[in-house]
């Protein structure tokens, strides 16, 4: 095999090595006639790399990660405008300097974002690159002192929709082009030249910053997303994920999957002596996309769903050393968003109420045991804020672990 992969090839003979490996690698990986299995399973005991899962997240999957990809791409045009662009913001805010590098002085570098932008049926409406920093080399204490940003928290969005659906109001989603480039810096950030754009004459100097146009490349203001039906006759405003969860049901091949009537059954125990203990069993989780999945749950629930917001803050205690045990969990978590993927929040009513719910389930976690508190508060008769939570405390009685569960809702609604 080897003398006839090297005789369809120009290769000089140094290849010839590494021709025996790929060869090695594939007589091992290939079912021979005398047994169905591979040599590889006979020798590890268990399957090979073809039934390791790869799961590669569906935004930006064709999008370039670097400069030089963005210049062999099929849109390389579209790449330089948008670079344009970005520049072109640069240079009229007046963000930097280029001077000569202090010689104190160690420049961060640099480097550009690409992303399409897309419509609900996926079609590319616009392309957008962006300069951003790598300010993971800064060191705190001498280049930062404090690290924050501004945002809005989903709830706060959630509380406005309902606001603005009992009074009737208008409702538009905008985006500030550059808007952080309004902002000053106390410090002074010394930076690289962005790659593509640096001249010839001043190729050996550096940027002086002193204003904060690296902080983050989303500045997105949204306030409707895909899936949001809107009434203005009944004054209503329903909310759902069901293209999102589509889409993570494909990501995780749970497409089609039997559809689950609960997202947690009831008597089902999770617990930290279920993890893996032996390396074999780690290296057959090491495969499964757990923490991904449950990132991706995680995020549904934030949004739209707190009917698993309890399923959620179960299966992710287990993050690290997950189990099979812990999989079928998120599994079946899958399954039943496959049955209920078209479930709405909807938003309107007669009466602009705040009403506020709490719970607890005594001692669910069976490693310290410790209890877990739900609070839920609803406008509009439609949840708003939802929690699910590992209490701190142990609690001794139901009546402290209920005390504990109120305290959280009371400081929730202050």
């Amino acid at each position: 095999m080897v003398r006839s992969m090297m005789s369809f090839t120009q290769l000089p003979d140094s290849f010839w090595g590494y021709a025996l490996e790929t060869t090695i690698y594939i007589l091992n990986n290939v079912p021979s006639k005398s047994v169905s299995e591979t040599p590889y399973e006979l020798w590890k005991g268990r399957k090979g790399l073809s039934e390791a899962q790869i799961i590669i997240p569906d935004d930006g999957i064709d999008d370039p990660l670097t400069y030089k990809h963005a210049m062999n791409d099929v849109d390389c045009d579209q790449w330089i405008k948008a670079m344009d662009l970005e520049m072109e913001s640069m240079y009229f805010n007046s963000v930097w300097t280029l001077v000569d590098q202090p010689n104190d002085v160690k420049p961060i570098g640099c480097k550009w974002i690409y992303k399409r932008k897309r419509d609900q049926a996926g079609k590319v409406q616009t392309f957008k690159a962006r300069l951003v920093a790598k300010g993971y080399t800064q060191k705190e204490g001498i280049d930062y002192e404090e690290v924050f940003s501004s945002i809005a928290m989903i709830k706060s969005i959630r509380i406005l929709l309902s606001i603005a659906t009992f009074y009737d109001y208008e409702i538009w989603q905008m985006d500030v082009n550059t808007t952080f480039l309004n902002g000053n810096l106390e410090e002074s950030i010394y930076m690289v030249q962005p790659e593509g754009f640096i001249r010839s004459r001043t190729k050996d100097l550096i940027i002086n910053s002193t204003v904060a146009f690296l902080v983050l490349y989303v500045d997105d203001i949204l306030l409707i997303g895909n899936d949001v039906v809107w009434n203005r006759k009944n004054k209503t405003l329903a909310m759902s994920q069901t293209s999102y969860i589509d889409k993570m049901l494909s990501r995780y091949k749970m497409h089609n999957s039997k559809k689950g009537l609960l997202p947690y059954r009831y008597g089902i125990h999770l617990s930290k002596e279920q993890c893996p203990k032996t390396p074999q069993e780690v290296e057959d989780m090491s495969n499964i996309p757990y923490a991904s999945a449950v990132g991706s749950l995680m995020y549904v629930m934030l949004c739209t769903r707190p009917n698993i917001c309890y399923s959620i803050g179960i299966v992710s205690r287990y993050q690290s050393k997950p189990r099979r045990d812990h999989w079928t969990v998120v599994k079946n978590i899958l399954k039943y968003l496959r049955r209920t993927k078209d479930y709405m929040l909807v938003y309107g009513s007669k009466d602009l109420i705040l009403t506020g719910y709490t719970d607890f389930y005594f001692q669910t976690d069976k490693d310290a045991r410790k209890s877990t508190s739900g609070l839920v508060f609803t406008m509009n008769r439609v949840a708003v804020v939802w929690r699910s939570i590992k209490q701190s405390c142990i609690a001794d009685s139901t009546m402290e672990a209920e005390y504990v569960a109120a305290c959280e809702a009371a400081k929730e609604a202050v």
